[in-house]
């Protein structure tokens, strides 16, 4: 009984490890490509928007979504990029991440056609990969959160992508800890998407010029 236990205690200390390791791997990965100050970041001429729901469960506004909005218009009224690619889960016809984040741009000011919505976009992975090959984005400027930023960062790089990524403001880590223990795993799970089974995105589709 006590060997198993040991066991049992070795493999969490193990899977902990991991779970610490690919998460600060990441993190140092990234540091040189992201900037919190739009004025700050080079220009590109397309910018990546992360995609995520404007409401949560309880119909309060999701102020990761919030954030974002606000700083994909900053690097666009900065004249950091021409156009902005909106990236995000449409995966039914009664949500559609890419279509809510248009219409709160075109609200603080952005022109319609400067803005491109990739309606597949079901998870970084895909959002990423697709602005490569389906979109022909070999450098881009990635907005979302800091988190969010460091693996869809390490993603591009591993595709051979130049990117950068402006920080969206973040809420306060005391009432989203669910939001940091998934991203700790997903940054786990890279592993297998990037490294030992070559995941391909849901859905790629022709090639959509920008």
């Amino acid at each position: 009984m006590l060997k198993w236990i040991y066991r049992i205690g070795l493999l969490s200390i193990l899977i902990l490890g991991l779970c610490i390791g690919m998460y600060w791997y990441v993190s140092a990965y990234a540091e040189n490509e992201l900037f919190e100050n739009a004025g700050d970041i080079p220009e590109v001429r397309v910018g990546l928007v992360l995609g995520t729901s404007d409401r949560l469960s309880n119909g309060r506004k999701n102020l990761f979504f919030l954030g974002r909005i606000d700083s994909a218009f900053e690097l666009y009224e900065n004249g950091k990029v021409e156009k902005l690619l909106l990236s995000g889960d449409n995966s039914t016809e009664f949500y559609n991440e890419p279509q809510t984040m248009k219409e709160a741009l075109i609200l603080k000011g952005v022109p319609e056609e400067d803005l491109v919505l990739d309606f597949a976009g079901f998870r970084t992975l895909d959002s990423v990969v697709r602005a490569n090959e389906v979109f022909g984005l070999n450098e881009m400027i990635i907005v979302s959160q800091k988190f969010h930023n460091e693996r869809a960062v390490f993603i591009a790089g591993n595709l051979g992508m130049d990117v950068y990524a402006l920080n969206a403001k973040s809420p306060d880590f005391r009432i989203a800890p669910r939001v940091f223990i998934r991203e700790v795993l997903a940054r786990v799970y890279l592993i297998w998407d990037l490294f030992i089974f070559d995941t391909d995105p849901k859905f790629l589709g022709e090639e959509i010029e920008i």
